[in-house]
């Protein structure tokens, strides 16, 4: 899928979870919800983000490399 969301991001469901941290800890005014959304990108980053891209790469070669160029990891 290279439309709709994935047209911005490449991840937009990790980013759209980071975001909902990121909005609780605004209405919360709990500052520990921002220490959890950098620990929470940081993990989702080497966990899921990394391996996904290496897998797909090596399934879809040049066009998820091309894509990878034109979309931005996260936004």
């Amino acid at each position: 899928m290279t439309s709709g969301p994935f047209a911005v991001s490449r991840n937009p469901i990790y980013l759209g979870n980071s975001m909902l941290l990121a909005g609780i800890a605004l209405v919360s005014g709990n500052p520990w919800f921002l220490v959890l959304l950098v620990i929470a990108c940081f993990l989702t980053q080497k966990l899921a983000i990394e391996p996904e891209e290496r897998h797909l790469a090596l399934r879809f070669g040049k066009k998820y490399r091309d894509y990878q160029k034109r979309v931005r990891r996260w936004f």
